[in-house]
């Protein structure tokens, strides 16, 4: 194991975790372009991410635990109980939160760096928990993208953090102001943009040409979906056909139904 940088324990009152712990509000994540990932798995994901993690906080008793993490070529920091709570935001700390530096790149270099077959470009999705999900979907699906676009949550809260189990750091990352130009380079680096929409005119389980394309799904928000002038611009409206009484489904089973059928036919 990589002896920590520190063998005592750092505490709640030190100056580096006082300034880690201001990343907990999106402002300074933004300043900075530094977020905390807190758990193993997130852990894991990121020291897998070259040149993703800064250092790690990890309590003594977690630093055992996790052997195998602390064993990586990074800074490895002991601090109390105390300091690694307030890094944390869950109920029950596991004791180990990474300091990372931002993943997401522009989307002009995401687009034009190799042939993309299937992204996702979520729009004002607000959620961090649905965020999450939908990166952790896309990331399943062997999905090459997301985006997340318009006023979307930050892609870097803690519960979109959490909520992707290490999906985060597994595929590229764009954020994109405004959801319209997300869709127009989509369309310009040769992907057919297929608007997941409840009044769609396309039938999922009636797509299977369609969706052997090369595709960028359009997700819209969780309450209003997608305005009716930015799913105009895709090329399709695609629905999911409700067979039951449901009204709806949630977006990050509307994201893993699409994107599972985009993969299964790509692969056919």
């Amino acid at each position: 194991m990589r002896p920590p940088t520190s063998a005592v324990p750092l505490t709640a009152g030190n100056g580096r975790v006082k300034e880690a712990r201001k990343l907990s509000r999106r402002s300074v994540r933004a300043e900075r372009r530094l977020f905390l990932a807190d758990g193993p798995k997130a852990v894991e994901g990121a020291l897998g991410a070259d040149g993703c993690v800064v250092e790690v906080f990890a309590t003594p008793t977690a630093t055992g635990q996790y052997a195998g993490l602390a064993s990586a070529d990074v800074p490895w920091t002991l601090v109390d109980d105390k300091a690694l709570a307030g890094l944390s935001d869950s109920v029950s700390p596991a004791g180990v939160v990474a300091l990372c530096r931002f993943l997401d790149r522009p989307l002009a270099d995401l687009l034009g760096s190799q042939e993309r077959r299937l992204l996702a470009i979520c729009a004002d999705i607000r959620d961090p928990g649905n965020a999450g999900t939908v990166i952790r979907c896309a990331d399943a699906a062997g999905a090459d993208a997301v985006v997340f676009a318009g006023h979307s949550v930050d892609a870097y809260n803690p519960k979109t953090v959490r909520a992707s189990v290490g999906s985060l750091f597994h595929l590229p990352l764009a954020v994109e102001p405004d959801p319209a130009d997300a869709v127009r380079a989509a369309q310009a680096a040769g992907l057919v943009v297929l608007a997941a929409d409840g009044a769609g005119e396309v039938d999922l389980e009636r797509a299977g040409e369609l969706l052997a394309r090369p595709t960028a799904w359009l997700f819209g928000n969780e309450a209003w979906g997608l305005p009716a002038e930015l799913a105009a611009l895709a090329d399709h409206r695609v629905r999911i056909p409700i067979h039951g009484r449901a009204e709806s489904l949630n977006l990050s089973t509307a994201a893993a139904l699409c994107l599972y059928a985009s993969a299964r036919e790509q692969r056919r």
